[in-house]
């Protein structure tokens, strides 16, 4: 009882919190999200995600996988060539989900796909459900970041995998140079056009600059439990893909 009811006043205090600013965001840019996403990376998020499910597919072969800060699913839709009996995502946002479960209908993935409503900070899931937990892009907008990466370290079986696919900032010539004009100068304008939201694009370089990427977050992912962790960079740094497996 005591620790119900810990639980629910976390979870008042959560509902008062920054966490819903995010939440009202990422509704208010949820119809010109993928589209972007696909702009402004230059569609290079896409062979992001596809470098994250091949290095899943290396380690293990899952049954069930946890899609934390799903948004509108396509790293979930990018899991299925894994051949898993059943994916899961989970976000705060409901608009970003109606269109994830739009997309998921039309391509005839209902059945394997499911796209709920569910805080990164607590899980409605038993401990040990899944076989992979992973995230992309997600992980940076969690309030609290080491709460949600041990969650996601419960709910995973023994031997299971974490994957955070994540903006990281490059340290070298000139990659650092461009990358810093092109996130604090051309990506908020470009974001702010498009979408409407004065906000939420000057929030995407404040959120990655702030973010501990690296060994920083390396060294979270040891904090929240897991094991043998690494990182493997792409694009120059740009981005990097974090991994790491429950003992």
């Amino acid at each position: 009882m005591a620790r119900n009811r810990k639980m629910m006043q976390e979870k008042d205090q959560l509902r008062r919190s920054p966490r819903h600013e995010v939440e009202a965001m990422f509704d208010s840019i949820s119809p010109h999200y993928d589209l972007l996403n696909r702009v402004l990376s230059l569609g290079t998020d896409r062979r992001w995600r596809r470098r994250a499910v091949s290095l899943i597919g290396r380690h293990v072969t899952p049954a069930r996988i946890l899609d934390v800060a799903t948004g509108t699913g396509d790293l979930a839709i990018a899991a299925m060539k894994l051949g898993p009996e059943k994916i899961t995502g989970i976000d705060i946002s409901s608009e970003m989900l109606a269109v994830g479960r739009r997309k998921v209908e039309k391509m005839g993935l209902a059945g394997s796909i499911e796209l709920l409503r569910g805080d990164s900070l607590f899980m409605d899931f038993s401990d040990g459900t899944f076989d992979v937990a992973m995230s992309a892009f997600g992980v940076r907008n969690f309030e609290e970041t080491v709460t949600g990466l041990r969650e996601m370290h419960r709910v995973l079986r023994p031997g299971g995998m974490v994957v955070v696919l994540e903006f990281s900032k490059p340290s070298w010539f000139p990659m650092k140079q461009i990358y810093g004009f092109y996130f604090r100068r051309i990506l908020p304008r470009i974001g702010r056009s498009v979408s409407g939201d004065p906000g939420a694009y000057s929030y995407l370089p404040e959120s990655v600059t702030t973010f501990p990427d690296n060994e920083a977050f390396l060294e979270l992912l040891l904090e929240a439990g897991f094991r043998e962790v690494r990182q493997k960079q792409l694009t120059g740094g740009i981005a990097s893909i974090y991994y790491g497996f429950r003992t």
